[in-house]
């Protein structure tokens, strides 16, 4: 007898994050994060692992806003930050400075339900809020520990853009943008 070992799919919905989540999905970020083969540790980027723990204090930016994408248990199964005005994106290089663009960070999801299209459901989620704001591109930035996320980006129709390049703490950080 073979068995199915196949994760069950589960049916998903897309909405900001309670504060009440905030917690929780810091810690996730910073679970996910610290599981990328080649990624810098919590210790090497001590800043970076402090923000994605406290994920939530990016939310209170202007034009800033954390989607979780929950089941329908309210399960946080992933999530990431959309930021609908660019110059509140906090990255490193000339990304905040690009104009009638949005831009997505910090993309995680639960390896309890990778494989089951979240991080795609996410992105699609800001693609479809920056055209129907009649935003012009959207932008991200990822790291060639992100092979998974990289090829979805692709995917998707992101190009590589090297303009928005930039080294983090001797770490080499891409940029990507969807014209829309």
């Amino acid at each position: 007898m073979v068995l199915n070992r196949e994760k069950p799919r589960v049916e998903f919905s897309i909405r900001n994050a309670k504060p009440n989540e905030y917690q929780t999905i810091g810690k996730l970020m910073v679970s996910v994060y610290s599981r990328l083969d080649g990624f810098p540790t919590a210790e090497e980027q001590p800043e970076y692992f402090n923000m994605l723990a406290n994920i939530g204090d990016l939310a209170s930016r202007p034009n800033t806003e954390l989607w979780v994408a929950v089941t329908t248990d309210d399960i946080i199964a992933g999530g990431l930050v959309y930021f609908k005005d660019m110059k509140y994106y906090g990255s490193g290089g000339s990304a905040s400075r690009e104009v009638k663009a949005a831009g997505f960070r910090l993309l995680a999801v639960d390896p309890t339900f990778q494989g089951q299209g979240i991080g795609k459901m996410l992105v699609k989620e800001c693609i479809t809020k920056s055209r129907s704001a009649g935003l012009k591109q959207v932008i991200l930035h990822t790291t060639r520990s992100m092979k998974t996320a990289w090829k979805m980006y692709e995917n998707l129709g992101f190009k590589r853009s090297e303009d928005l390049d930039f080294e983090q703490s001797n770490f080499t950080v891409y940029g990507f943008r969807l014209n829309l």
